[in-house]
């Protein structure tokens, strides 16, 4: 099975941005749908982005669309996601999730067997 590894977060101004990066081991992304999740203090784990290697179809989230991007490079058995014009409500732990489907889903986390620790993003105003 895939093991992953998430990175990438830190402290950063509102309007600023950051790349989070989540590789794989054990196995690459082929077959695989990854999403990226986050969960605020007290909010329940949502879903904000996700990839599927199969056609690189992606869905985002509203409250991130037109400033987060989700990429793959397969080459590095890596997805990125890079968070633009980032807002105090985009704090929160992100977590990376993968598992085998040809689409991707960002409606839950039971979509996905396979996770990552979590990274830290916080957007201070």
């Amino acid at each position: 099975d895939v093991q992953l590894q998430a990175s990438g977060g830190g402290l950063v101004q509102t309007g600023g941005s950051l790349r989070l990066s989540c590789a794989a081991s054990g196995g690459g992304f082929g077959r695989y749908a990854i999403a990226w999740f986050r969960q605020a203090p007290g909010k329940e784990r949502e879903g904000v982005a996700c990839i599927a290697s199969t056609d690189g179809s992606t869905d985002y989230a509203d409250s991130v669309k037109g400033r987060f991007t989700v990429s793959l490079n397969n080459a590095k058995d890596t997805v990125y996601l890079q968070m633009n014009s980032l807002k105090p409500g985009d704090t929160a732990i992100y977590y990376c999730g993968a598992d085998i489907w040809d689409e991707c889903s960002i409606k839950g986390p039971y979509y996905y067997r396979h996770w990552g620790q979590g990274t830290l993003v916080t957007v201070s105003s």
